[in-house]
Order: C-alpha cells, then sequence, then structure tokens
C-alpha cells in the first residue's frame, strides 16, 4: 500500500515499524510520552526536509493502527512486508523491512533510502542532513562507533544494489543487517565522536526504546 508523491526521487525515508516489540510489551511507535507517540518524534523531525517518508508495515492490521493515531498527512505512504515471497508467515527481521523498502522504492525510482527504526524518536536533523551531504559520493553513509560497532538502523543505503543484497540474505537466511553491507559498494563510514556527535552532542539520535526502563532515558530530554 503506497502514496505515490511527486517530491525529488533521490533519496526517501522509510521507518521500520514491523518488529515485534516483545521485549516492550507493545508497538514501540504508538508508545505516547508526553501526549505523542514515539514515532511522531522521528515524523516531525524528518518531515522539516521535505523528503518523503514511508512507514514498513507487518501487516494491514497494523497500518490502521498508525493511521488511527499519527498525522499521516506528514507521511507520503506505507510500505507491507513481503512475507510471502520467502514462504514464512510470521517472519519478523529488519532485514525483511529493508528488503520491502529497497522493493518497493525502486519500483518508484528513488535512488536511496535513509533508513531507521522507530524506536529512536530523539533523532537530530542536523545529522540527518550531514549524512544526507555525504551520501551524494557514496553508494552507503552508515555512522561507526570507535570500538567499530556500526548502526545499520540509521543508515542510508542504495536501492538497487541493496536490493539485490538483501534478497540474497533473506534466501539464505542471514538476518544480521551487517550482513547487508556488500563490500564492492563504495560505503562512507562517519565517525559518531568524531563527527557526529559534533552536531549531537549528547549523541540523543542512538537512544534506542528496547524496554520499559528506557524510557527514562528519555526524562533528561524533555
Amino acid at each position: 500500500m503506497i502514496i505515490i508523491t511527486t517530491n525529488d526521487k533521490y533519496i526517501a525515508f522509510t521507518i521500520l515499524i514491523g518488529g515485534k516489540s516483545s521485549r516492550f510489551g507493545s508497538d514501540k511507535g504508538l508508545y505516547r510520552y508526553n501526549g505523542k507517540s514515539l514515532i511522531s518524534y522521528q515524523i516531525e523531525t524528518l518531515s522539516l526536509l521535505n523528503l518523503d517518508i514511508f512507514l514498513v508495515a507487518h501487516s494491514p492490521k497494523q497500518v490502521q493502527s498508525y493511521l488511527d493515531t499519527i498525522n499521516y498527512h506528514k507521511i507520503s505512504g506505507f510500505i507491507l512486508d513481503q512475507q510471502r515471497e520467502f514462504k514464512s508467515k510470521d517472519l519478523r527481521s529488519p532485514m525483511l523491512g529493508l528488503y520491502s523498502a529497497f522493493l518497493e522504492l525502486d519500483k518508484i525510482g528513488y535512488c536511496k533510502t535513509f533508513s531507521i527504526s522507530c524506536d529512536t524518536p530523539l533523532i537530530n536533523r542536523a545529522v540527518i542532513t550531514l549524512m544526507i551531504d555525504e551520501s551524494k559520493d557514496f553508494d552507503c553513509v552508515i555512522p561507526k562507533w570507535s570500538n567499530d560497532y556500526l548502526e545499520p538502523l540509521f543508515a542510508i543505503y542504495p536501492v538497487q544494489k541493496a536490493l539485490s543484497q538483501a534478497k540474497i540474505n533473506l534466501k539464505s537466511r542471514k538476518f544480521k543487517l551487517v550482513n547487508l553491507l556488500n563490500p564492492e559498494w563504495n560505503i562512507k563510514y562517519i565517525s559518531v565522536e568524531n563527527s557526529i556527535q559534533k552536531y549531537d552532542k549528547n549523541l540523543s539520535s542512538f537512544i534506542n526504546i528496547n524496554k520499559n526502563i528506557d524510557l527514562e532515558l528519555l526524562e533528561s530530554f524533555f
């Protein structure tokens, strides 16, 4: 289910909302904090950049729950997980969500996508702008910590190349997102500590809400 818009097709945002949220206990994106759903914080930040925003959902039922909650006028549409293609009725993996996003965005002509998870409500506009600017000379842009840990759910991917790689990974059941990075790509690794922290002092863009106790991390920002 997609609403096609006429914005510049160089890059679009994709937010993965189809996870099980088993540790959190409910749909994280819809959890209301200070009177607003967590995903609404993301959508408000991303909408400032005037690029298309797509939500990647697990099911039509989930799509409806978001339509009933968010300001859907600020997004361009929904993308559904392509479960049937991999002969699984309940495959819940970020790799599947990314594959589904790549598949649909390729059909409507996008070159790249900035993909994030719905559990990072404090994404920073300046960091996002930095990464988009860097992406023009690279296939992929991904944050890298000093301990070599990568942030694959806060990264820019080449739609066509990533589509092929994600399909290979899903068929071989390699679900770790680092497997999406093909060594043949021209990848820009952006240092979290040396580059990103200049724009996001507290590195709030990488605060993940995985458990209810993690909500305490938001207190100092609100």
